[in-house]
């Protein structure tokens, strides 16, 4: 303590030696000679013996005396660690080499962490989108100053709807386990749902626009014939409260419930590799037809932008999308058309019952008549409207299945209502059951419900024993009429080159429209909807159609290339692909791929070829063949983003 006490002591004698020292330079007058000497910046201080630099040290308190000490223990700490690490690899070899310790034990002793990033079909799908432009597209049309672009959430989003559909709560962590993280450079929670929200809303503003230029990128990069066009519409159910929507709507849809709230979507897709060409969204209470015109104008717009001739292109619809206004507007667009007629009118009605079934099986629409099932008869069809007519060919057509199918479901509609009738006879002399009048009113009830009610004719009666009782007997002559037109329904067309097998195989093939819509509803899962604004409904319906145009666009070039394989099965059969990256004490990483199958290296190979044909591959080794170049890609775990890139 004494010690102490006195270098304390020590300590404020030098400082205040100092500040007399200073106090007396800056107060005393020198002689002029030492004017030039401090011009000169010669520092003289009176009373004050100059010594060497380590002498001069210990008297300027401020300046630390230790520094060396601590410069000498830095380094020795250093040097002993590098012995103890030298002396655990001596002993950690010496363990390897006897055999006490496995060269996997000490690969474990030497992790710190390991972590496996889904890869597998992403490379090929994000080079595809790549060809496309879809992040340049976007931000040209959605610029942001934020800090990821609206291109790459658009990127993310669609890439999930095509690999593992996730609610956009979720994109977060499904992105976080893949390597997309290392591609797009931006950490996964940047990508939560408040971000995604602002994307569609901004791609709301644009879609229109943005599908063009994309399915413009599409058929550039492609030769799709466009001479025959599908189209058809598909409701798809939402969720949620929709007060001020002008979308969400309840409405019919022969595929959806009418108690739910629904929107839907037209859609044409072309014949030669099922590619969506045009969408549009409509309100769940629009009526089919109401959606046609509408489309036959856009239709030809795409025709026309891309030089092909609108008399050259025929568009395929269902039953729905016809009637005399819309013949009459088929020809005042030069638009050839194929549908069927639905016999609202008396003079339809009468077309197909014209001809007694006997005559039909002179008519075969098939190479083999014997195995013939569907037979036709043409005939002319007349549409008026506004004081103009015209004559489109006709075609109707008896099918025997789809008359074997609506018999066994009208047998099986008749056994319903007289089970019915039966637990109603049961109930009789019950409290609400025991007057005429009374049991009247619950038969006619059970008939008005039943879709064969006028099929039976019921009698309510009272028996000798004075009690009420049921009888019914089928009407034979009501059943005759309602058989007529089993299996029979009209073609129609303005094109008078087309045979009946050809207008009967052009219809039966427009269900490539009906399975890309199977396709946003199951692989996609575009439906149930549950955001709740119209804006950010139209932005996620682009990013649903986006995948659609890829998944299409790939499954049709692999056809092409002999890979006779849907785009989801692809996608499966390399789920199993991942990159793991090992991360080891000394701070360095390790990436590697896991093993890949014999059957998977073929199935790339051929996506090199695929891939190749619509200029994916970018940075290819001279002389080097494309199939290649991504198998090199894929076994080097460090280019693995050369597929990516």
């Amino acid at each position: 303590m004494y010690f102490a006490i006195r270098t304390e002591q020590v300590r404020v004698i030098v400082w205040l030696i100092w500040f007399i020292t200073v106090l007396v330079f800056w107060t005393r007058p020198w002689p002029s000679h030492f004017d030039a000497e401090l011009n000169n910046r010669q520092l003289l201080v009176a009373g004050v013996v100059t010594c060497d630099n380590r002498q001069q040290r210990g008297l300027f308190p401020w300046q630390p005396t230790e520094r060396w000490r601590k410069w000498a223990w830095q380094h020795y700490q250093r040097l002993r660690q590098a012995h103890r690490r030298a002396v655990w690899v001596a002993r950690l070899s010496q363990l390897v080499l006897t055999g006490a310790m496995s060269l996997a034990m000490v690969v474990d002793w030497l992790t710190t962490t390991q972590l496996q990033r889904h890869l597998g079909a992403l490379p090929v799908l994000y080079a595809l989108f790549e060809v496309l432009q879809v992040r340049a597209i976007i931000n040209r049309h959605c610029p942001t100053a934020a800090e990821i672009d609206h291109g790459s959430v658009v990127l993310v989003l669609v890439l999930n709807r095509l690999m593992a559909p996730r609610p956009l709560y979720k994109i977060a962590d499904w992105l976080g386990q893949t390597v997309l993280v290392h591609q797009l450079g931006v950490p996964a929670e940047k990508f939560n749902d408040d971000r995604l929200g602002r994307t569609l809303d901004a791609l709301s503003q644009h879609h229109p626009a943005i599908w063009q230029e994309l399915v413009d990128q599409a058929l550039r990069r492609t030769k799709i014939d466009l001479s025959l066009i599908f189209y058809d519409l598909s409701a798809y159910i939402a969720h949620g409260e929709y007060a001020d929507s002008n979308l969400i709507d309840f409405g019919f849809a022969h595929n959806t419930p009418m108690n739910k709230q629904k929107f839907k979507v037209g859609l044409d897709v072309s014949a030669d590799g099922e590619l969506p060409l045009l969408y549009q969204a409509w309100a769940g209470r629009t009526a089919d037809k109401a959606t046609v015109i509408e489309n036959m104008q856009r239709l030809v717009k795409l025709l026309q932008r891309h030089g092909w001739s609108v008399q050259e292109t025929m568009l395929i619809g269902d039953r729905a999308n016809l009637d005399d206004t819309l013949a009459l507007a088929y020809d005042d667009h030069n638009l050839r058309y194929l549908s069927g007629l639905p016999a609202t009118k008396k003079a339809h009605r009468e077309l197909l019952l014209a001809q007694p079934s006997g005559h039909f099986y002179a008519h075969p629409l098939t190479d083999a008549p014997k195995r013939a099932q569907c037979w036709g008869i043409a005939c002319p069809v007349s549409f008026e409207h506004e004081g103009r007519q015209v004559i489109h060919q006709g075609l109707v057509i008896l099918s025997q299945p789809m008359a074997t199918a609506v018999r066994t479901s009208r047998a099986s509609q008749l056994r319903t209502l007289r089970q019915d009738l039966t637990d109603l006879r049961t109930k009789i002399g019950q409290p609400r059951y025991r007057t005429v009048k009374t049991l009247q009113r619950s038969v006619n009830a059970r008939l008005n419900a039943s879709p064969v009610g006028h099929l039976l004719r019921v009698e309510v009666y009272t028996t000798d024993q004075n009690q009420l009782d049921l009888r019914w007997q089928i009407d034979t002559y009501q059943l005759w009429q309602a058989m007529q037109p089993d299996g029979r329904y009209l073609l129609v067309t303005n094109e008078v080159n087309l045979s009946p097998t050809q207008m009967l195989a052009l219809y039966r093939s427009k269900d490539g429209v009906e399975k890309r819509f199977r396709v946003t509803k199951s692989d996609l899962q575009v439906s149930p909807m549950y955001v709740h604004l119209d804006r950010r409904l139209e932005g996620l319906l682009l990013v649903n159609m986006i995948a659609l145009l890829a998944y299409s666009l790939l499954e049709r070039q692999m056809r092409q290339s002999g890979l006779n394989l849907t785009t989801r099965r692809l996608i499966e059969k390399l789920d199993n692909l991942h990159l793991i990256e090992t991360y080891y004490r000394d701070g360095s990483c390790g990436r590697r791929l896991s093993p890949i199958a014999p059957e998977q290296m073929v199935l790339w190979e051929t996506l090199a070829e695929v891939v190749t044909d619509l200029g994916l591959i970018k940075g290819a080794q001279p002389g080097l063949p494309a199939r290649k170049t991504v198998r090199l890609a894929l076994l080097d775990p460090v280019s693995t983003g050369s597929l990516l890139a």
